[in-house]
């Protein structure tokens, strides 16, 4: 009995000496594997080492350039007529060519071969052509902006129901500062299927309005009223001759539009101005402007 016991113990404890052994081994196998793998991207970095510092040097050097370009063309620009819409949208292609030019050149001279760096252009341009069709739709919208101006920079513009100030033209944008301080970003593509009202292209722009009197005021005062303020405001262009007439009859009220030219620039204060002058001259000549009425008539 003490001898199989003795036996057992020795088997089991040869078994436990072999599996150590074993795990021990792979260890080392896997140290061996690894320090191998460290050792050749050693190799291979030291020997590239001088490359990729050549690399990141025309990176460094090609980014000065691009902006030094960009800083000469713009200068360039600013000595011509060019609008600055169209000049910041050009030198941000500008920007965007050169610096891929600048990577490409820096990867040839890692060795990449030009023709797999053409083919992965290729490939990665259809590829982001599919994803990004809006994003190439705002680009040629950008040059179609570019080359038809409908507007410039510093114009007065509505697009979209959106109306402001244009400030620039990007590859992919319209930047509009609105009237109430917002800063609007319109895309390219959209502007240039959208319908633009350039109010700037004109010098002059025509303010509509239509005020309402009651059928028992008198509509000849109510006009004399009307043209008193129009009269009395520096403003409102004398030619073209500002148009005051009866336009219809209401369910409660006569309606009399009021059509006057004035100054791009004077548009919104005018306007207000016209309004404010006309309540103001028909209270004190007792014109009444009317509630909405409903008649009832009672059959018995």
């Amino acid at each position: 009995m003490e001898t199989t016991a003795v036996t057992a113990e020795t088997t089991a404890e040869t078994t436990t000496s072999a599996t150590v052994d074993v795990a021990i081994e792979s260890l080392q196998e896997q140290v061996d594997r690894a320090s191998g793998f460290f050792s050749k991207s050693l190799e291979y970095f030291k020997s590239m080492l001088p490359l990729i510092i050549v690399a990141v040097v025309l990176l460094a050097l090609g980014y000065l350039t691009t902006k030094l370009v960009c800083k000469i063309i713009e200068k360039a620009m600013g000595r011509s007529k060019v609008d600055n819409a169209a000049k910041n949208f050009l030198i941000s292609v500008i920007r965007v060519l050169l610096y891929t030019v600048v990577v490409i050149m820096a990867l040839s001279v890692l060795k990449v071969p030009i023709s797999s760096i053409i083919t992965i252009l290729g490939a990665a341009g259809l590829a982001v052509s599919l994803a990004l069709q809006t994003c190439l739709s705002n680009l040629a919208g950008g040059f179609i902006i570019l080359f038809s101006k409908p507007f410039s920079s510093g114009d007065t513009v509505e697009i979209d129901n959106t109306v402001g100030t244009v400030q620039s033209i990007s590859i992919l944008y319209t930047k509009i500062y609105t009237f109430d301080g917002k800063t609007v970003f319109i895309p390219n593509g959209k502007v240039s299927d959208a319908k633009v009202i350039n109010y700037t292209e004109t010098p002059a722009r025509r303010i509509d309005l239509s005020f309402s009197i009651s059928y028992s005021s008198d509509f000849e005062k109510a006009r004399e009223c009307i043209t008193s303020v129009l009269n009395g405001n520096k403003l409102i262009m004398k030619e073209p001759t500002a148009v005051i007439r009866m336009s219809g009859h209401g369910e409660s009220s006569v309606n009399i539009d009021v059509l006057a030219w004035v100054n791009n620039a004077d548009y919104l204060s005018t306007r207000y101005d016209i309004i404010e002058g006309v309540k103001a001259s028909f209270d004190a000549n007792g014109i009444e402007i009317p509630f909405n009425q409903l008649d009832v008539h009672i059959v018995k």
